[in-house]
C-alpha cells in the first residue's frame, strides 16, 4: 500500500473498537487512527431532542475529512444524516452486526409481561427519543429520563440505581464485551420493538475525489447489509427525519425481496402509526413505507 490511511474515529471505547476492526480489515500496518472529538462527545448534559441541529456524532469527522486531516471516517451508520455532504461520500457498508435493541435491568424490576418484562412505572433510562416513545406506547406509567454518556458512563448509572433499567443497542454490548451478568437482560423482538435505521451497521465514509481510498473501503462492503441499511435510511430521509424523530426502522430478506418494517411514535405513546412494504429497491420500499405513515397522520403527531 503506497500510504497510510488515516482513518478518524470518536475516542469513546465503542467508537475505538469500531474504528479498529476496520484497521485490522484493511490491514493495521496500513492505517492510523486519528481521534476527533464531536459535539454529541462534549455537550453530555442535554438530552438528544432538546440539542439543535444534525451530526452529533458526525460533523467534526465530516470536517476532517473535507480538510484532507483523515481519510476514512468510521460512523455507526445510524448517527450519519441522510442527507448526502457535498464532497464526501459512503463508500462501504460492511456486514452488520446484531441489530436489537435490549433493556438491561436490576433483578427487583422484572416482571414477566407480554411485550417487555419489566414492572410498570420503573425508572427506565435511554438517550433516545425513539425508544422513548415506543417504551411508553408499550406502558405510559413507565418512567423514561434522558441517559447521556458512552456506554461505561451508562452502565455506571446503572449499578449506582440511578435508574431500575437501561434500554442500549445490543451491538454496543456485544462489541465491547460489556460485564452485564449482575443483571437481567431482556433483547427486544423487532416486532414489538423497532430499532434505529441502520443499528448495528457501521459506513465507511471518505472525500468524493479520493478513488485509491475509496476502492480500498469499497472492498468491506456487504451487499445484502448495503442494501437493507438503505431501505431503513430511504424511510427516514422521506419521512424528513433526523435524531429529533421517534423513527425505527428494520429491513430484512424474504427470499429476494426486502420485507421493510417501519413505526412512529409519539413523544408519549399516545400515538402510534407502523407500516411496511416489499420490493427489491430500496430507496422505492422506504419512500412507500414513508407515504403509508403519512396517510396514519404521523406528521401531525410528532
Amino acid at each position: 500500500m503506497s500510504k497510510k490511511i488515516r482513518i478518524g474515529t470518536r475516542g469513546s471505547e465503542l467508537a475505538l473498537w469500531q474504528a479498529n476492526y476496520i484497521s485490522k480489515l484493511i490491514g493495521v500496518e496500513n492505517t492510523e487512527l486519528i481521534i476527533i472529538k464531536t459535539e454529541g462527545d462534549k455537550i453530555q448534559n442535554v438530552s438528544f431532542n432538546k440539542m439543535e441541529g444534525k451530526g452529533f456524532f458526525t460533523k467534526e469527522i465530516e470536517e476532517a475529512l473535507l480538510t484532507n486531516k483523515i481519510d476514512l471516517a468510521v460512523h455507526s451508520l445510524k448517527d450519519l444524516p441522510t442527507e448526502d455532504v457535498k464532497g464526501l461520500k459512503l463508500a462501504a457498508v460492511p456486514e452488520r452486526g446484531d441489530f436489537h435493541d435490549m433493556i438491561i435491568m436490576h433483578p427487583d424490576a422484572y416482571e414477566k409481561r407480554n411485550g417487555i418484562d419489566i414492572k410498570g412505572s420503573s425508572m427506565i433510562g435511554t438517550s433516545s427519543i425513539r425508544r422513548m416513545a415506543q417504551l411508553k406506547a408499550f406502558d405510559n406509567t413507565l418512567r423514561v429520563e434522558a441517559l447521556r454518556g458512552n456506554v461505561n458512563t451508562r452502565l455506571r448509572k446503572l449499578k449506582e440505581s440511578e435508574y431500575d433499567a437501561i434500554l442500549m443497542a445490543k451491538a454496543a454490548i456485544d462489541r465491547i464485551k460489556l460485564d452485564i451478568s449482575e443483571f437481567l437482560i431482556q433483547v427486544l423482538d423487532e416486532n414489538i420493538f423497532l430499532p434505529a435505521p441502520a443499528q448495528g451497521a457501521l459506513g465507511l465514509q471518505v472525500r468524493a475525489d479520493d478513488e485509491y481510498t475509496y476502492n480500498i473501503a469499497r472492498k468491506l462492503n456487504h451487499a445484502k447489509t448495503e442494501s437493507l441499511v438503505t431501505a431503513e435510511r430511504a424511510f427516514l430521509k422521506n419521512f424528513g427525519g433526523g435524531c429529533h424523530i421517534p423513527l425505527g426502522a428494520y429491513a430484512s430478506y424474504k427470499g429476494e425481496e426486502i420485507v421493510l418494517d417501519g413505526v412512529i411514535a409519539s413523544a408519549d405513546g399516545s400515538f402510534v402509526a407502523r407500516a411496511s412494504a416489499t420490493g427489491t429497491d430500496p430507496e422505492k420500499i422506504g419512500a412507500e413505507v414513508s407515504a403509508k405513515i403519512k396517510k396514519q397522520g404521523a406528521e401531525k403527531h410528532i
